[in-house]
């Protein structure tokens, strides 16, 4: 949730190419919205999206290098994930 001076607008110059702009007035229009809440929204969804790619990239990324070193056969293999928690922790 977000406190009361972050909700505060700020003006921001932007440059969009005229066929977007087109689109976001054609929208507008037809949902009776202004500019600024489909372009807060779009802009809002995209970073939840990234944020949500980089945290499954980094998840995906530790849950292989988990199973590498759960699974690795060297002399120092770990056999389970507690002994690999007591690895880190020490």
């Amino acid at each position: 949730m977000h406190n009361i001076s972050q909700l505060e607008k700020q003006q921001v110059g932007l440059r969009l190419p005229k066929y977007l702009i087109e689109e976001i007035d054609a929208f507008t229009n037809q949902f009776s919205i202004n500019r600024t809440d489909v372009i807060t929204e779009a802009i809002s969804s995209y970073i939840s999206t990234q944020k949500a790619n980089i945290f499954y990239q980094e998840f995906d990324s530790s849950c292989k290098e988990l199973k590498n070193s759960l699974s690795n056969n060297g002399e120092d293999s770990l056999k389970s994930l507690d002994e690999l928690i007591d690895d880190l922790e020490h």
